[in-house]
């Protein structure tokens, strides 16, 4: 009898404790805007898989890829209220919103994609991560989106070799002011509209990454890429502030731990596929230019960043670290 009670009572035991660990097992949902082929798909794939190890499946993660929850200003604000868990995204849509993160739309804030990340790995990263917690939406790890440069029907080396050109730029104050203080004619257009005005020559050019320039088309209608590299817009994962901070101590090491090994995987795939763009449009005759003194572009940039300090006096700190970082 005592056998049999002892058997029940163990059964029970279990049962109850498996429960409890199904119980308090969480799913969560990712958006990501890209599709199959890119790294960050692959990135984010990945970031399922580590977290699902990392946790001991306390917390999977379901991604869902091409933009299918919504767009991503629709994404950033599932995110921020909790309707969505995780997010892959780009820090420009961020920045109207947390002005911290805006730090990286400045033009020529950064050296190099290197000393971007030297800049978001350090005290100006962890600024912009308290800023963008506070808003509701934490990145656990930032993700290379690579550097926009200039292409046209001519080299640009220099500041004053833009003077008079008609170049389209994103829809952003800072993107036209750059344009301007070099004496150029900003044309802000929808990117769908890029290849036609420069085949056309309603633009004389327009500025992107290699793998961009290169999947759309851009380098079958223009003949010179020159690597200005005037914005280094990152990208992030970012989770729901209160999901993350519900979780315990482990578990939040865990999940960035995770977060941080996706992101090196996702930098690793997009030097491969940027190098590989660079190759693909110089074999198709395009002449890239390097840029060895972007001083004279930075220094170009004085009324760009007065007016913007002007309008935001508590940004200076951040610029200030970020122009410091070496």
């Amino acid at each position: 009898m005592y056998q049999k009670l002892g058997k029940t009572l163990f059964g029970a035991l279990a049962a109850a404790t498996l429960f409890s660990s199904a119980a308090s097992a969480e799913t969560w949902r990712a958006w990501n805007i890209h599709n199959d082929g890119h790294p960050n798909t692959a990135a984010m794939d990945r970031l399922a898989e580590l977290i699902g190890e990392a946790t001991s499946g306390e917390v999977t993660l379901e991604v869902f890829h091409g933009g299918v929850l919504g767009s991503q200003p629709d994404a950033i604000e599932q995110v921020r209220i909790g309707a969505i868990e995780v997010g892959n995204f780009n820090l420009g849509p961020i920045g109207p919103m947390v002005k911290e993160a805006n730090l990286v739309s400045l033009p020529f804030i950064f050296k190099s994609v290197p000393h971007m990340f030297r800049v978001l790995e350090g005290e100006g990263g962890e600024i912009m991560a308290a800023a963008m917690g506070d808003a509701g939406i934490l990145p656990l790890a930032w993700i290379d989106a690579g550097a926009r440069s200039f292409y046209a029907q001519k080299p640009i080396n220099t500041p004053a070799d833009v003077e008079g050109l008609k170049i389209r730029v994103m829809n952003n104050d800072l993107y036209t002011a750059m344009i301007s203080a070099m004496g150029g004619n900003p044309s802000p257009m929808a990117f769908s509209e890029v290849q036609q005005a420069l085949k056309t020559g309603v633009v004389d050019g327009a500025e992107n990454n290699f793998p961009s320039f290169k999947n759309v088309g851009h380098y079958e209608v223009t003949t010179n890429y020159s690597l200005s590299e005037h914005l280094i817009i990152p990208e992030c994962i970012c989770v729901n502030t209160t999901k993350f901070n519900a979780l315990s101590a482990e578990m939040q090491e865990a999940v960035r731990g995770a977060a941080q090994e996706a992101a090196a995987y996702q930098r690793e795939l997009w030097a491969v596929q940027s190098e590989q763009a660079r190759k693909d449009v110089e074999a198709a005759g395009i002449a890239v230019n390097e840029i060895e003194n972007k001083a004279p572009f930075q220094d170009a940039m004085a009324s760009v960043y007065e007016d913007y300090l002007s309008a935001n006096p508590d940004m200076r700190k951040l610029v200030e670290i970020a122009q410091s970082t070496e």
